[in-house]
């Protein structure tokens, strides 16, 4: 027997149900305990519900972490609109918007580390989207311009795309603009990298001043490049 409209949206809307349940318990296991301590087990006993369970609804932990970790970014993606308004330019756009990554990552290591390094399995380019349609509240009050860079959990993409813009305000070579962007991501994780693994004894601002530093060098690339 074929399910009828409401019955369908009946089922929707328990899908969404479970999935919150299951986020709002592993959100409060990371505020208790910490993100490193999240287990399918501990997820399931807070949310009422074996830890196989989890699996009818997400393909893998590590989505629901990701789901989980997207709960604490919301002061990065209020701050990044009045980053990017302080540069003129879409290449000074790019500097300030890693800057404002680097500020927030750094203080939330674990969190950032989860959305944008930790291996995601199959099809990440879709959890993204399925987040912010159940969770679209969290889009509200954000700009139109910044909403697209939202839905791709891959960092390089990501910020390659303001990038691209500045090609609108002057010549640069695509293959110049993809290996800057690619150094300034490799600059930035292996700064992530550095403070979880405690190599180094340095705060979240020292880090963001050296990373910063490293990445505005880049930048010299694209300048020489389009004077040439």
């Amino acid at each position: 027997m074929k399910k009828d409209g409401n019955d369908m949206a009946r089922s929707q809307l328990q899908i969404k149900r479970m999935l919150q349940y299951f986020v709002d318990a592993t959100v409060e296991i990371i505020e208790e305990e910490g993100i490193e301590q999240v287990s399918a087990r501990k997820i399931g006993q807070k949310a009422g519900y074996t830890g196989s369970t989890i699996y009818n609804y997400f393909d893998e932990l590590s989505h629901l972490i990701y789901f989980a970790s997207m709960r604490f970014v919301s002061g990065y993606l209020q701050e990044l609109p009045e980053y990017l308004e302080r540069g003129q330019t879409y290449l000074e756009k790019y500097v300030w918007s890693w800057e404002c990554f680097c500020k927030h990552s750094f203080a939330q290591p674990h969190i950032y580390h989860a959305l944008f390094i930790a291996n995601l399995g199959k099809k990440p380019e879709d959890i993204l989207e399925h987040y912010f349609s159940i969770y679209s509240s969290d889009l509200i009050g954000l700009a139109e311009d910044i909403k697209p860079l939202l839905y791709d959990p891959d960092l390089t993409s990501r910020s390659l795309s303001l990038l691209q813009l500045a090609k609108k305000e002057q010549e640069l070579d695509d293959q110049t603009i993809v290996d800057v962007n690619e150094m300034s991501v490799l600059i930035w994780e292996g700064m992530l990298t550095t403070i979880l693994n405690k190599r180094r004894d340095m705060d979240p601002e020292e880090a963001v001043q050296k990373t910063m530093k490293y990445i505005r060098n880049t930048m010299t690339i694209i300048e020489n490049s389009s004077s040439k």
